[in-house]
């Protein structure tokens, strides 16, 4: 009998939990931010590792999109494959999110640097399509290392997707990463 229970837990450990496919996708709510994304975005350095990503510069600022129930524990998900602590998750979404395999989500670091003494910090960022209105445009999930959003998810792209789709406040859009 302890033999087995033995063996029960070391299977447990090594559970990768449910995969969720090589595509996951998250709903959410466009919202507005804190306005200050374009500080960092039009930074040079940072410009230029979004060209390797993209082939372009990307737009200098973040679509905001708010997350609840599924999406948010997808979205923390995400977060612990960046390697960003969720602390202020609720503990039974942290542990769903815990166990969703995200193996086949590729992970881009997009790194910091230091400039005149000030630290502009790294992120990491995974590939998508954004699609509203049955149009889809390319775009990616960036997760920077500080953020004050637990519950938001920062979308940047090679266009200005607020102007593209004229997007408002409160309408619900889709994002796919594969």
């Amino acid at each position: 009998m302890l033999l087995y229970r033995f063996m029960q837990v070391k299977i447990h450990e090594t559970q990768k939990g449910e995969t969720i496919g090589t595509a996951v996708r998250i709903n959410g709510i466009v919202s507005s931010g804190l306005g200050r994304a374009h500080v960092f975005m039009a930074q040079k350095h940072y410009q230029e590792q979004f060209i390797s990503l993209f082939g372009e510069e990307v737009w200098p600022g973040t679509l905001n999109l708010t997350v609840t129930d599924e999406n948010l524990v997808k979205y923390i998900a995400l977060r612990i494959k960046s390697g960003i602590d969720t602390l202020d998750a609720d503990e039974n979404n942290l542990t769903k999110a815990v166990n969703l395999s995200l193996d086949k989500i590729v992970s881009h670091r997009i790194r910091g640097f230091l400039r005149d003494g000030v630290s502009f910090g790294g992120a990491t960022a995974f590939m998508a399509k954004l699609t509203y209105q049955k149009e889809s445009v390319g775009c990616a999930v960036l997760i920077p290392d500080l953020t004050r959003h637990s519950d938001v998810v920062e979308i940047i792209s090679p266009i200005f997707l607020r102007e593209f789709y004229d997007l408002k406040d409160d309408l619900e859009i889709e994002i796919n990463l594969e």
